[in-house]
């Protein structure tokens, strides 16, 4: 299948949601497809590569931080992004368009699919779906809802990699949604030795909730270390919070990814407080490490975690200092979770995944629904935590 991939943000830019396009891609290259992704450049990278056998096409924009963005630069990205993939679209006739966000590259797929013909599939990460992130964009969303519905209406199958996205979604629009969870590729080991060490991954938004870590582990006395690694605009106000509590915590400021996974096996315990969350991928990687994680309820973590950790109710300080300091106490709990989290993670490989979204991309081509359970109007592409058999390591 001739695959075309649209995303404003594709490693090394953006976080999540740019890591999972970038795997997905990678994974469905490896299975034989021809895929070309179309995202945003950044002064310092290739206008054009090939990444993981994907060619990766870069369109020009404005854009100053490699892991966080505006909604005004966001804007930049449009027309350059749109005239790249139509000359893509008319050499090369994809079969497909894979579109992740509805903004901004969604309305770049709306277009090009109305303009060609097109099928596109897509797949909503969090920040794109209006009353997920209203810190950031709810006046962005109130003003373009019209251009969102079309966005969404026109798209020949809907994914989210979660239950709680999904509802978010449909409470605003009558469309069926595809959940295919995101996947994980297992980290090559640095065979880092575990320490005391509690670990927080996150970029520094206040919905992250690590203003509530810090809170928690004020005052606490003992001899482990308390790292926090990400960026973000919250990073001063946050490091202000620090000073004023005396707080044991060290900022790092954001890390490579190879140094982020040996500071993972070296971890303990991994916290992570988010208040809102679709589907976050640190709990992934921290679980695959098999860190004893603690975080909220928050929808999305609720579901990446399942029974493996410690689930607290969010923007509770008191929940995290109860449970680091039943952890910190218990390395016999510590170890139990550890192995819990190993073995849940394996069920989120990017084989399966992979497959999921093939049959997803088949079908809108064909129009015909996938062949994939349907629960209330929500079709889940995962019935169960099983791993293959080949992904059992």
């Amino acid at each position: 299948m001739n695959i075309l991939s649209l995303t404003y943000e594709y490693p090394p830019i953006g976080g999540g949601g740019a890591a999972v396009a970038s795997a997905l891609n990678a994974k469905l290259a490896a299975l034989g497809h021809r895929v070309r992704t179309v995202t945003s450049a950044m002064k310092g990278l290739a206008t054009l590569e090939t990444i993981d056998g994907v060619e990766v096409h870069r369109a020009s924009c404005w854009r100053r931080h490699r892991h966080y963005t505006t909604a005004l630069e966001l804007a930049t990205t449009l027309i350059p992004a749109y005239r790249l993939a139509a000359r893509l679209i008319e050499t090369e006739r994809p079969d497909v368009i894979h579109v992740h966000f509805a903004f901004p590259s969604g309305i770049i797929a709306w277009r090009l699919s109305r303009r060609f013909n097109i099928p596109y599939v897509l797949t909503a990460h969090g920040s794109d779906i209006p009353g997920y992130n209203p810190d950031r964009f709810k006046l962005s969303h109130k003003l373009a809802a019209p251009l969102w519905r079309r966005i969404v209406q026109g798209a020949a199958r809907v994914t989210s990699p979660s239950q709680f996205l999904a509802q978010m979604l449909r409470k605003q629009l009558d469309v069926p949604v595809y959940i295919v969870r995101n996947g994980y590729n297992k980290a090559t080991r640095q065979d880092r030795t575990r320490r005391k060490l509690v670990l927080v991954v996150a970029r520094l938004f206040p919905r992250k909730g690590v203003q509530h870590f810090l809170q928690a582990i004020s005052g606490l006395t003992s001899d482990w270390e308390y790292l926090i690694v990400g960026d973000g605009p919250y990073m001063e106000p946050l490091r202000e919070q620090a000073r004023t509590l005396a707080s044991p915590a060290k900022f790092v400021g954001f890390i490579q990814q190879q140094d982020l996974i040996g500071l993972y096996e070296e971890a303990s315990i991994f916290v992570f407080p988010s208040i809102q969350e679709n589907f976050p991928m640190v709990l992934l990687e921290a679980m695959d490490a098999g860190c004893a994680v603690v975080t909220t309820d928050a929808e999305g973590c609720e579901e990446v975690i399942g029974d493996s950790g410690i689930v607290i109710e969010k923007s509770n300080s008191l929940e995290i200092r109860r449970a680091l300091t039943q952890l910190m106490g218990n390395e016999t709990l510590r170890n139990q979770l550890s192995a819990q989290s190993k073995a849940r993670v394996r069920g989120f490989r990017w084989s399966r995944i992979a497959a999921h979204y093939t049959e997803i991309f088949q079908a809108a081509v064909e129009g015909r629904a996938a062949r994939l359970p349907n629960i209330g109007g929500v079709q889940f592409a995962e019935a169960d935590w099983t791993a293959p058999a080949e992904d059992v390591a």
